[in-house]
């Protein structure tokens, strides 16, 4: 959630290395976003339906201890996936709409031998909203295509070209032109679900929060189409950009147009996922590490919190001892498929 321009250009270089250099990156961008754990955590908030049998992932104590296993080689990373399974067929750069003369794009992935309509799945990448690219979670879109989903990476206009709301409206063109598609890409247009980490959390808090506002569906395409998504799964995103660790941290003031909050609450407000939760919210996952030092964890609570007094299914998975981008460990990584393995299989089941 940050944007580095040497890391962005390594990331281009030595694409096969990208995962380990994201975890040390994450400390260099600390500064851009004062100290998370500032915000004391609210209690803790158990969500409903949470599966048994979790791997475990046992913790550290700072994010720097964390990096320093990294660096022992004792915290295995997850690897770029290099050669696509025969059972996937992968179909890129497709355009998903067009804002003006932008073309906006995304790469899908579905099984090679059609079936039955299955669910979609859309990855939203994080960056900060200012960096990043669909590639960044090609790795899950790759592995759920392989249980049998159709899954989509996309690529959304960044703060430096457009500000808040175009990242959303983007995300939402694209579940609309997945719905409008799913006869031809195989899909079940009832049973679609957005899935981001860090700026992409949030992205895909606000997709699946806002249906219906008109102000955030943009003129990408598909207007006949439905935004409306039925499962959201948030890794470690912002929730509420009015509390005081999001009105002073530099991604989220670019987002907004370099606005500080002081001048523009209400966009602040306007770009808040809690902004829109109601009980008419889609069932949610929430992923997040206790000693995230980017996006505190007090974040993830209040929304869990918030979920459990509308009554909307939601399941929390609170791992302590862990930090931001905490999913590129092989262990934890292995507990969040796990998570959203049987997350999936209660909102958005695969077809008998």
């Amino acid at each position: 959630m940050f944007r580095n321009d040497s890391t962005q250009r390594y990331l281009k270089t030595q694409a096969p290395r990208w995962l380990g250099l994201c975890a040390l990156a994450i400390q260099c961008a600390r500064p851009a976003f004062g100290t998370a754990a500032a915000e004391a955590p609210l209690v803790e908030t158990t969500g409903t339906l949470v599966p048994a049998g979790a791997p475990a992932a046992p913790g550290y104590k700072t994010s720097l201890e964390v990096l320093a296993a990294i660096g022992r080689k004792e915290i295995a990373l997850i690897a770029p996936p290099t050669n696509l399974p025969a059972a996937i067929r992968e179909e890129k750069n497709l355009e998903y709409g067009k804002v003006g003369n932008r073309s906006l794009r995304l790469d899908l992935f579905r099984p090679e031998k059609p079936g039955k309509a299955v669910p979609g799945l859309i990855f939203i990448h994080g960056g900060g909203w200012s960096g990043g690219d669909r590639t960044m979670l090609r790795y899950y879109a790759v592995r759920y295509a392989e249980k049998g989903y159709v899954t989509a990476c996309l690529s959304y206009r960044l703060s430096g070209e457009a500000p808040f709301p175009a990242a959303v409206q983007d995300c939402k063109c694209a579940v609309r032109w997945l719905r409008e598609n799913a006869g031809t890409y195989g899909v079940d247009s009832a049973k679609l679900g957005v899935i981001g980490g860090s700026a992409g959390g949030h992205l895909a808090m606000m997709v699946g929060y806002s249906a219906g506002v008109a102000d955030l569906e943009g003129e990408g395409g598909h207007a006949a189409a439905s935004s409306r998504v039925q499962a959201v799964v948030n890794f470690y995103g912002v929730y509420d950009m009015t509390t005081p660790f999001a009105r002073h941290a530099g991604p989220v003031v670019q987002f907004l147009g370099d606005k500080p909050y002081e001048d523009a609450p209400d966009r602040y407000l306007r770009a808040s996922p809690s902004r829109y939760l109601d009980k008419q919210a889609p069932p949610t996952l929430i992923l997040h590490g206790t000693i995230d030092d980017l996006v505190p964890i007090s974040q993830s609570d209040a929304l869990a919190a918030r979920l459990k007094e509308l009554g909307v299914p939601f399941v929390y998975d609170r791992l302590p001892g862990w930090p931001h981008a905490m999913d590129l460990a092989v262990a934890v990584n292995e507990r969040c498929q796990f998570f959203m393995n049987d997350f999936f299989a209660r909102y958005l089941p695969l077809p008998k």
